[in-house]
C-alpha cells in the first residue's frame, strides 16, 4: 500500500478512516485513543465544536491532533513526550481546588484528564488524586440495591443447572456448532448519571433526568465464549421486538444452535414468543432446538454477566454526559463503546471457563 502521509497529501476519508480505527483498537493509553478518535470524528463530518464537547478538548487540540495526523500519520498521534513530572506547583494545587468546587460531583477520569492535559502531571498512585479530592471537601459517594425478593437457594441450585447443562455440551459449545448467550435489555437514559460520584461532603448528590422521554432501548446479547456483544436498538422492549432480536441473532449466527439465558421478563415468556420458538423448534428433539432458552432464577440481576456490561458502558458515557449537547450523541458514546470492546472480567465466566477450539 503506498502510504499516503509519505507523498505530502491529505489521506482519503475512507483510508483514514481505516487506519485510524485500526490504531484506536491497537493502542491502550487513553490519551493517544482521544486523539485518534478526536481526527476520525473530523473524517466523519464531525464539526470541530461537537468535538470539543464530546470529549472535552480545546478546538486548538483538535486541530494540532489532524495536522500531525496529515503530516506523520497515525504516528503523529503518539505521545511525544518520555515521561511526565508528578507534582503541581502550589500555584496549580490551588487552581485544581478551585476548579474542583464548580461541580457537585466528579469521576476520577476527570481528574485524571485535567492534570494530564494542562499541567502535564500524571501521578503513579491513585492516591495522590484522592488527597486532592479530600482537600476540596469531596468524598467517594456510593449507592447501593438490594432486592428483597431474591431467593437465594433458588439462585443457587439455578447457577448448578446452568453450570451442568453447560458441561453437557462443551465439546458443541467449543467447536463452534453452540453458540451461548446471555440476553438482557438496556435503558440509556438522556442524563443518565447515577452511580459512583465523587461530591461534596456535606451535600446529598441529585442526579437530574432531563426528559424522561428522552429514553432508548437496547437488546443485548453478550456470547459465553467470545465476550462480544451484539447490540441492537429498539424502541421498547416488548414481544415484537424480542423476537425480532432472536431472528437476528440466528442471522449473525450461521449453522449454529442458539442457547440462550435471560430473566423472566414477560415480552420474554409471552405467548407470542412462545409461539415463535415452537415454529423454530417445529418437530425437532430436545438436543437439536434451533433456540433453547433457559430462565435465570427470578429478582436477581447478578446472575447475568451482562449485567456488568450496561455498568462499564453507562460508567464510560457518564464522564461526558453533563457535556454532550445532545441525546443521540449520548447514544452515539454508548454504542462506540460496546462494539469496539470485547469484555473479559471474571464473572464472564462464572457458569465454567471455555475455550474456542481453532482448526
Amino acid at each position: 500500500m503506498i502510504n499516503q502521509h509519505l507523498q505530502g497529501a491529505i489521506p482519503s476519508v475512507s483510508f483514514a478512516n481505516a487506519e485510524l480505527q485500526e490504531f484506536i483498537d491497537a493502542r491502550s493509553d487513553a490519551r493517544e485513543v482521544r486523539k485518534a478518535l478526536a481526527v476520525k470524528l473530523i473524517y466523519q463530518g464531525y464539526k470541530y465544536e461537537e468535538i470539543q464537547t464530546i470529549l472535552d478538548v480545546s478546538v486548538g487540540s483538535i486541530t494540532s491532533w489532524k495536522q500531525s495526523y496529515e503530516e506523520y500519520g497515525v504516528s503523529g498521534l503518539h505521545l511525544s513526550y518520555k515521561g511526565r513530572k508528578s507534582y503541581l506547583s502550589t500555584e496549580q494545587r490551588e487552581e485544581v481546588l478551585s476548579w474542583l468546587q464548580t461541580k457537585a460531583y466528579w469521576e476520577l477520569g476527570e481528574l485524571e484528564y485535567k492534570l494530564a492535559f494542562e499541567y502535564d502531571v500524571t501521578y503513579e498512585s491513585k492516591r495522590s488524586y484522592y488527597e486532592l479530592f479530600d482537600a476540596a471537601g469531596i468524598s467517594w459517594k456510593k449507592t447501593t440495591k438490594l432486592n428483597p425478593k431474591t431467593d437465594y437457594e433458588a439462585v443457587a441450585g439455578k447457577k448448578k443447572q446452568i453450570e451442568t447443562l453447560l458441561a453437557s455440551r462443551r465439546k458443541e459449545i467449543e467447536a463452534g456448532l453452540l453458540r451461548v448467550f446471555l440476553i438482557d435489555e438496556c435503558h440509556l437514559l438522556w442524563g443518565d448519571l447515577s452511580g459512583y460520584v465523587w461530591g461534596k461532603t456535606d451535600q446529598e448528590i441529585a442526579v437530574p433526568v432531563v426528559n424522561e422521554r428522552d429514553k432508548q432501548t437496547y437488546y443485548g446479547a453478550v456470547d459465553y465464549l467470545k465476550g462480544e456483544l451484539l447490540l441492537k436498538a429498539y424502541k421498547a422492549g416488548n414481544s415484537e421486538n424480542t423476537i425480532d432480536y432472536l431472528r437476528y441473532l440466528l442471522d449473525q449466527s450461521p449453522q449454529q444452535q442458539l442457547l440462550i439465558f435471560w430473566d423472566g421478563a414477560s415480552y420474554h415468556r409471552s405467548h407470542q414468543v412462545q409461539d415463535f420458538l415452537g415454529e423454530v423448534n417445529l418437530g425437532l428433539p430436545e438436543e437439536e432446538w434451533q433456540i433453547h432458552c433457559v430462565r435465570f432464577a427470578p429478582n436477581c440481576p447478578s446472575q447475568n454477566p451482562i449485567e456488568d456490561i450496561w455498568l462499564q458502558a453507562k460508567t464510560w458515557v457518564r464522564r461526558f454526559c453533563a457535556l454532550i449537547p445532545s441525546f443521540s450523541h449520548l447514544k452515539w458514546m454508548f454504542e462506540w463503546f460496546i462494539r469496539h470492546t470485547t469484555f473479559d472480567f471474571p464473572t464472564l465466566q462464572m457458569y465454567g471457563a471455555f475455550s474456542e477450539i481453532k482448526y
